[in-house]
């Protein structure tokens, strides 16, 4: 996830050097590099990917967590969540 999001940070920075790239080899005069612009961008990238996460990504705030387990046979039963049964007084 993490590497992920490093990659969205650098986008904007590929999609700057590579368009100065072409445009040096076609003869355009390109001014200085905008870090500052690039730098937003890529921290505007990082800030809507984590909010799409939690957006779509479900959440299991009402749920326990049962951990894989090492059935009898030697199968591996996954982890899952399971709705918590509430507490009766």
């Amino acid at each position: 996830m993490l590497r992920t999001r490093f990659l969205l940070f650098l986008v904007p920075f590929v999609i700057w050097f590579v368009w100065r790239f072409i445009a040096q080899r076609t003869g355009r005069d390109m001014g200085s590099t905008p870090w500052a612009w690039l730098f937003a961008a890529g921290a505007i990238l990082l800030g809507v990917s984590v909010m799409a996460l939690g957006v779509w990504h479900p959440s299991h705030g009402r749920q326990a967590y049962v951990p894989a387990e090492v059935t009898e046979g030697g199968a591996i039963a996954p982890g899952h969540f399971e709705d918590r049964t509430p507490a009766h007084p």
